[in-house]
């Protein structure tokens, strides 16, 4: 299990297993934020405490959350359910332990443009901190 929270501790998250990769996004609004997600679903493979708010991206298909004490984006959250009335969510691995994470590759997709996944570069999450 790989833990993460917010700077001041208020919204705090869990992740059952170790991912597979991390997603480094460069789409419109993922750039800015600079986070490295690993996904799951709601309550599921995820969990997450603490009173968020969101920003609610335009197609309305997605809510970023973030602490409103101190503004660290924790995570994000499908609107719609899918099929089985699963919400799909993605928690930032930057809110982890830097041991906890380190040794996870970077899978990178194009969300910007051609809403791909983009060729591995090799790297994984301890090379960003370097």
């Amino acid at each position: 299990m790989i833990t993460g929270a917010c700077h001041c501790g208020t919204v705090t998250w869990q992740l059952a297993g170790t991912p597979d990769s991390a997603t480094a996004c460069n789409c419109t609004v993922c750039r800015r934020y600079g986070v490295l997600w690993a996904y799951d679903y709601d309550g599921i493979g995820i969990h997450h405490t603490g009173d968020t708010r969101a920003y609610i991206r335009g197609d309305r298909e997605i809510a970023f959350h973030f602490c409103p004490t101190c503004g660290c984006v924790a995570f994000w959250r499908g609107i719609p359910p899918d099929a089985l009335g699963r919400h799909r969510i993605a928690v930032n691995l930057r809110l982890a332990e830097p041991d906890a994470v380190a040794e996870i590759p970077i899978r990178h997709f194009d969300g910007l443009g051609n809403f791909v996944d983009l060729p591995s570069r090799g790297k994984c999450v301890a090379d960003y901190w370097s």
